[in-house]
This record gives structure tokens, sequence and C-alpha cells, in this order.
């Protein structure tokens, strides 16, 4: 006989953790307003580059944000901004390249943007603002920690850079970024 745990869906296991009730029981954060805390929250991200045959795994800071926990959960928000200039992959000449006007242009467009419009079973669909392009995304959710005051959750989400505008160097550097958000949120 299968474990009853590996038996329900995935679904099932994300609403038992996340879904509030009345009380807030459990593995749901309490309604209210938390801020994302910078210093506990990252972005990575992973992509080829050479014509597909090089990955290249690199990060963005996560400037702040704020997400609203509301009952139902359904009717949560969230805002997150990223610091474009802090794009990292370990390569300092490469990561100057992708800063420069022929990638992000970091000087024109200093923050990345996600505003969520709403909850779609474990996904979180919104728009998501970076080289000063808006475009619709859906984010796949996993449930987090919750804690006195705080709780966790991560997030990913496949982009293609060529979809905000970012065209250099087709073939050279990667289409797609492989995107995972992983974040801390305190309560105020």
């Amino acid at each position: 006989m299968r474990d009853k745990h590996l038996a329900r869906s995935g679904r099932e296991r994300f609403n038992e953790h996340m879904e509030p009730t009345r009380d807030h029981g459990p593995g749901a954060p309490p309604a209210g307003r938390y801020e994302i805390d910078p210093a506990a929250s990252r972005l990575t991200f992973t992509t080829r580059h050479m014509f597909g045959m090089l990955p290249v795994r690199g990060s963005f800071a996560i400037a702040g944000g704020a997400v609203e926990v509301a009952e139902p959960l359904t009717d949560s928000s969230v805002r997150a901004e990223v610091d474009a200039a802090s794009f990292d992959t370990g390569n300092a000449k490469r990561d100057e390249h992708v800063r420069s006007s022929d990638y992000l242009d970091t000087d024109r467009h200093p923050t990345m943007t996600f505003v969520s419009e709403r909850i779609e079973g474990e996904a979180l669909v919104g728009s998501l603002t970076a080289h000063g392009v808006t475009r619709p995304v859906k984010l796949a959710v996993e449930p987090g920690e919750v804690s006195d005051g705080s709780f966790t959750a991560r997030a990913s989400v496949r982009i293609d850079r060529t979809d905000f505008g970012v065209t250099t160097a087709p073939g050279m550097t990667g289409r797609h970024l492989d995107v995972t958000l992983d974040v801390t949120c305190v309560r105020r």
C-alpha cells in the first residue's frame, strides 16, 4: 500500500500547508502585512550560453517588497523588487556586459518588479517588469515554513529574455532563464 502522504496530489499537500482557516491554523501565516527581508531572501537563476553548451548560474539581490496575506488566501497579494544591477555570475567581465545597455541596461532600468494579480491553485499570476517592459508571468509556489511573525516561500518561473526586449547575441547567450526566488517575509 502506498504511503498516504505520497498518494495525495501536490495541490492537496500545498493546500494542507497554505490554506488559512478561521483561526489561521498551523502551516498558514496569519493574515496581515509582511515585508520581504532582503538579507534573508535571494533570487537565483540558471541559463546556458555558448550555443547552449555551457551552463551559467547566477543571482540577483532582492531589494524588497511586501506580501499582504488575506483571508481567504486567494485574496492575498505580492509585490517584489529586484536590484537589476546586482546581476552576478561570478564572472566580472560577463556581469559588467550583462548590466550594460546591450542587455539589462541597469543605468536606465535599475529595478525589476513583480506584482501579483491573482492566485490560481499553486501558482501566483502577475506581471513582471524588466528592462522597461511589462509581461504576464505565472510563478509556481511551494509552501515554506511558518514561524511566529514570519514565513518563507519559494517560487519558480521560466523567463524568456526576448519577451522583455533583451535580444542581444541570440544563440551565444541563453534565451531562457530558470528563476527561483527564496523569500523570507517578516510581519510588520
